[in-house]
């Protein structure tokens, strides 16, 4: 039970004209976390000055920052974290008040129907084609650029909705569905894009080659589908004058990496946008699930 007579008198105390007071009342009501929103959704709605509505605003901000900082860190310390949970607790940063359950509900419609497509007797390639099929010609996902620049594709409740996004979030989403479906489709580390690699383990098996190189059979790109061959990638690699031999570029991806990727291409996005507050607050997040080294 909250302690309502403590929390309405740091209402009362809200409109405090010395900063140090309404910084003191933001700490102690912040502790109480999200339970105390409605009551501060409700003052917002019964107060007339603006500068109160401006501080209740940034209040309930902060109270929603601080639980999606939460619910990520309890994602990042699980053993094996669910890529689309991590996804979906990025765009809980920006729509705090996202229904989940109905975004997981339009997740599974698009499983269900992937799924009464495929068959064991299908080809790697042929799998493939069916997902192509499904999420860019029956749902229409459209992939952009990411270097039109526009935060909302980066968010996976969005691209459901307006079926637009960019390589990172439906690349997500073709990864989560592929672990759903047990088709060996993994991000990988090549570097400057967001390819995904076809995992062949029957070719890895008789080659006896511990080599990711070897195991990706071929590659996807999600913002459209379009397949690239090992010999594709490489002269990609070369051209950026890297060593296309070098194991770690066709390592796939765990979710841990592919969350961090997004939100650093997000927060190069909002830099880029110049809403720096909100990029501040994405490196946060970013730092909970990849910390900084300690210096020695």
């Amino acid at each position: 039970m909250l302690p309502e007579k403590e929390i309405q008198a740091l209402f009362r105390l809200i409109d405090d004209p010395d900063d140090e007071v309404f910084n003191t009342v933001a700490d102690k009501l912040l502790h109480f976390g999200k339970e105390i929103i409605p009551g501060l959704e409700y003052l917002w709605e019964t107060t007339e000055d603006d500068e109160v509505q401006d501080r209740i605003s940034q209040l309930i901000h902060r109270v929603q920052f601080q639980d999606v900082q939460s619910e990520l860190r309890t994602w990042a310390s699980a053993s094996n974290p669910e890529l689309l949970r991590g996804a979906i607790l990025v765009s809980k940063y920006q729509y705090p008040e996202l229904n989940v359950p109905f975004l997981l509900t339009q997740f599974d419609k698009i499983r269900r129907n992937l799924w009464l497509e495929l068959n064991n007797y299908l080809t790697p390639l042929e799998k493939v084609d069916v997902f192509n099929g499904i999420l860019y010609n029956y749902y229409k996902l459209k992939g952009h650029e990411l270097t039109e620049n526009v935060p909302d594709r980066f968010f996976i409740n969005r691209v459901l909705e307006s079926k637009n996004g960019n390589s990172y979030t439906l690349g997500i989403l073709y990864v989560a569905l592929s672990e759903l479906l047990d088709i060996p489709v993994f991000a990988t580390a090549v570097p400057r894009q967001f390819l995904l690699a076809y995992v062949d383990n029957l070719q890895h098996f008789y080659t006896l080659d511990n080599s990711s190189r070897k195991q990706n059979s071929f590659y996807i790109d999600p913002q459209n589908g379009m397949i690239y061959t090992q010999h594709d990638v490489d002269v990609y690699i070369e051209r950026l004058n890297l060593n296309s031999k070098e194991d770690r570029y066709f390592q796939p991806l765990n979710s841990r990496a592919v969350i961090v990727r997004l939100m650093e291409e997000l927060q190069r996005c909002y830099r880029l946008n110049q809403m720096d507050e909100k990029a501040d607050e994405i490196e946060t997040l970013i730092n909970i699930v990849n910390p900084p080294a300690e210096d020695e």
